[in-house]
């Protein structure tokens, strides 16, 4: 009796004890549950209060720069030393901050092929080519891939598209327009890699009709095809409205230069704008020029010899043997900077104005440029007005530092070109498109026909002047037709000078020389 009395007391202490085991199992378990359910509802809190902010910055980004300079990145520090000069900065991007891009709609076409295209030449030179690169793949139909630029001429600039332009941007505002790719497709790029396309350079001066009957084909045969030279390529005159009026908008909308050039631009523009009005002076007097056209007017004799081996030296300069006077005097060599000294005081360009030398290292350097700087003490360059570990990153770039000085020349209150070279024709263009911005196109063949009498002593000062602003009283970029000359292409007034097509004709910002100078 006892011992089961013993036995089943104990199987109550053991079934007890288990059911209190089990008891406290459940209650750890309903605690875990109960736990696990709150961490699962505080995660998914977080998770929702990220989504949401991510989704206010997203959407405060598409706003553009009209909120993010503000919200994002433009209050001054409260640590700053001199908050002047913050709020100055602010101000600066505020005032060119651009208006919130709306992208326009793909277009949607069947796409006969893919263009590659390889420039030529430098900055401006390069920037119409693209600009007749876009208009031609449009018209064709076909995929384009982002221009290579040239790195073999003369200035041996390495520099890549995405390194002067603003390539998303380029792209996507002409998605309405024309597909245009950074690289072929895999597939496509492994052939090229192989060598396995159809390269050649299109005729100069060609009619859209060419490309639609000679190149299109090739196209379609080849699925890629490689333009290895595009400088002048397409006509200037007798293309279709559509065609003339897609140039513009590439040459002023879509080819926007990178932030980081964009705002050096704007620094120097701004340092100058501090001291007043300023004229550009593209003053195209640099060593490859004069080798290049064989103008040595004021050179001596080891500088004559020195220009003329340079020419030698690069086979692709076809003319080699020139007369210099004879040019001269036909008005095809760049006025030298004592004749710009002259011409610009005939002008009665006042004395004390900053003028900017857009330009590379002028041939002869000081001595050459003694005259100029007596004539106007207030010369500035690029170089002069920015530290020098502001342009570091721009040194052996020179299309890099030929985009500083076109954004500077595009904003200046005058523009001198003394040659009309690419720059000089690209900018006049870009100026007429900007409300017909005071350009002075100087009639070389005149001036120097004028500068000769007057160094002899057979024409006054007074005559001078007065012969010098009497010839360039209709030449100072007002809205005029391009001169056209059938089947001469290369004499006839060039498209990207005067796009007229693209112009709003006013003479509202046109004042008379002897008024706007004086």
């Amino acid at each position: 009796m006892c011992r089961s009395e013993r036995s089943e007391r104990k199987g109550v202490v053991i079934a007890m004890g288990l059911k209190a085991l089990s008891g406290s199992r459940v209650e750890k378990l309903k605690s875990s549950m109960m736990t696990s359910r709150s961490r699962m509802k505080l995660w998914m809190i977080r998770a929702t209060t990220s989504v949401l902010l991510w989704t206010c910055i997203v959407q405060l980004t598409a706003l553009g720069e009209m909120w993010g300079p503000r919200v994002l990145k433009g209050w001054p520090s409260c640590f700053s030393q001199d908050s002047s000069a913050a709020a100055a900065a602010l101000d600066d991007k505020m005032a060119w901050s651009a208006p919130p891009q709306v992208l326009p709609p793909k277009r949607v076409y069947k796409n006969n092929g893919y263009l590659m295209v390889s420039c030529n030449g430098g900055l401006n030179q390069m920037r119409a080519a693209i600009c007749d690169m876009v208009a031609i793949a449009r018209y064709l139909n076909v995929t384009l891939i982002v221009p290579e630029l040239d790195k073999t001429s003369f200035w041996a600039d390495p520099s890549e598209f995405e390194d002067i332009f603003d390539v998303d941007h380029f792209i996507t505002s002409l998605r309405d327009e024309v597909r245009i790719l950074k690289e072929l497709p895999p597939r496509l790029k492994k052939r090229v890699e192989q060598g396995v396309f159809y390269s050649m350079p299109p005729i100069s001066w060609s009619d859209i009709s060419y490309y639609r009957n000679q190149i299109l084909p090739l196209i379609r045969k080849y699925k890629v095809v490689h333009l290895n030279r595009t400088d002048a390529r397409l006509a200037n005159n007798g293309q279709p409205l559509e065609i003339q009026k897609l140039r513009c908008r590439v040459n002023f909308s879509a080819l926007r230069f990178t932030s980081q050039i964009e705002e050096l631009g704007r620094r120097v523009i701004r340092l100058l704008r501090q001291n007043g009005p300023f004229l550009v002076l593209h003053l195209r007097y640099e060593m490859d020029m004069l080798a290049f056209s064989g103008c040595t007017q004021g050179c001596n004799k080891d500088e004559v010899e020195e220009l003329t081996r340079m020419r030698y030296a690069y086979p692709w300069w076809k003319e080699k043997i020139i007369n210099s006077d004879l040019k001269r005097k036909d008005g095809l060599c760049p006025l030298t900077p004592e004749e710009t000294a002259l011409i610009l005081r005939a002008l009665d360009i006042d004395r004390n104005i900053q003028i900017y030398i857009a330009a590379g290292e002028i041939y002869g350097g000081d001595r050459r440029m003694a005259s100029l700087a007596a004539a106007y003490p207030r010369l500035v360059r690029k170089e002069t007005l920015l530290e020098s570990s502001d342009l570091r990153f721009f040194q052996n770039h020179s299309s890099q530092m030929a985009a500083l000085d076109y954004l500077v020349s595009l904003e200046s209150d005058i523009f001198v070109p003394t040659y009309d070279g690419n720059m000089a024709k690209v900018v006049e263009g870009h100026r007429r498109f900007l409300g017909f911005k005071k350009t002075i196109l100087l009639d070389r063949r005149f001036l120097v026909d004028l500068i000769d009498q007057y160094s002899k002593g057979s024409l006054s000062w007074d005559d001078l002047s007065s012969a010098v602003k009497e010839s360039h009283r209709d030449r100072m970029g007002i809205p005029t037709n391009r001169f056209v000359i059938p089947d001469r292409p290369k004499e006839e007034d060039y498209f990207y000078a005067n796009p007229q097509e693209c112009l709003q004709p006013s003479l509202s910002s046109y004042e008379p020389l002897s008024s706007s100078f004086l």
